[in-house]
């Protein structure tokens, strides 16, 4: 049987990005032009900025471009974090949940919502999740050690998770009332909708550095692939790498939580899809994984637009609804190839 063509071949490099950033600029052009009002792109677009923009204008400008950019920034940094875990932890099924980023960001929303903070102040709801995040790297930096090994990594941000979900279940048990439960399932569901440029502004800044200290990690997490005594003799440095895969993606992946809600599954499936395609180098899986990260989560983004339903349907039903068949077909795929 014929291996899938790799990066190491310039022409499926090629093929590869150039498709996938294909398929990004069409999705994102689609998520502009979808919506219950027509906006006609060609005479939009042009007047976007203008004084004194007509409804179409508007709705293009405050809504659906806000919404189009967030769910490609989403989708680009749940798909890169995800490629470093797996580089990192040299599991193809680890992903950001691992640390506790996730549970431990929605869990800081939840509070804010449970005390019905946001109801009077709009920035608490995004706040609390991106402190509830960083709560996280506190938590399994201080728990692991600063000379921690990867599996004592793996078993904090476990522990992290767990105290993490135990508090939101409790808080949905002694919710004060059906409609705040309800308001905090919703919110743990994912969701784009709604959101602005303040919500994009807010966050930027952790996504930006988190992301630069992802990608510094390249060349580490290829000499990790010899194993770790045999990247230390290549001069690197396992407590640096970890620390700073920790806080990159800690830093990215809660501020995507932190306005969006919980949406899972992008940064499993979409490193473990391309990773054939890159010859299986950490380093070259980086870049693709980001950008079939933002053409998933814009696919995903439409479809929950699209599917007719009483109520919206959330972001992150839609990826679960891709990630669980996924796993079915890795316990198929992993059966037929175990001897």
């Amino acid at each position: 049987m014929n291996a899938p063509p790799t990066l190491r071949d310039g022409r499926a490099a090629s093929v590869l990005l150039a498709g996938l950033t294909g398929a990004l600029i069409v999705l994102f052009i689609a998520s502009l032009g979808v919506g219950p009002v027509t906006v006609r792109l060609i005479q939009a677009i042009p007047e976007i900025w203008s004084n004194d923009p007509d409804t179409a204008v508007l709705i293009l400008r405050e809504i659906r471009l806000p919404r189009a950019v967030l769910a490609a920034v989403a989708g680009a940094t749940l798909g890169l974090a995800g490629a470093a875990l797996q580089g990192l932890l040299r599991n193809p099924l680890a992903d950001p949940g691992v640390l506790g980023v996730s549970a431990t960001a929605g869990l800081g929303a939840v509070i804010v919502l449970y005390f019905g903070v946001s109801a009077w102040w709009s920035w608490a709801l995004p706040l609390g999740g991106m402190a509830g995040a960083m709560l996280s790297v506190a938590a399994v930096l201080a728990l692991a050690g600063r000379d921690a090994s990867t599996t004592t990594l793996v078993l904090a941000g476990v522990a992290v998770n767990a105290i993490a979900g135990a508090l939101t279940a409790l808080a949905l048990n002694l919710a004060p009332s059906p409609y705040a439960a309800l308001e905090i399932v919703f919110w743990l569901l994912g969701s784009l909708a709604d959101r602005s440029t303040d919500h994009l502004a807010l966050a930027l800044p952790p996504i930006l550095v988190g992301t630069a200290l992802v990608l510094a990690t390249g060349r580490s997490l290829d000499a990790l692939t010899l194993g770790e005594e045999a990247a230390q003799t290549l001069g690197v440095s396992l407590p640096r790498l970890r620390l700073l895969i920790v806080i990159g993606v800690a830093m990215s992946v809660g501020g995507i939580v932190s306005v969006t809600g919980g949406i899972g599954f992008v940064g499993l499936v979409v490193p473990h899809l391309l990773r054939p395609f890159v010859a299986y180098e950490p380093r070259r899986l980086l870049l693709p994984s980001a950008l079939a990260g933002a053409v998933l989560l814009l696919a995903a983004d439409l479809a929950s637009r699209l599917v007719p339903t009483n109520s919206p349907l959330q972001i992150g039903v839609v990826t679960a609804m891709v990630g669980a068949p996924f796993f079915l077909y890795l316990v198929v795929t992993t059966r037929r190839t175990m001897p």
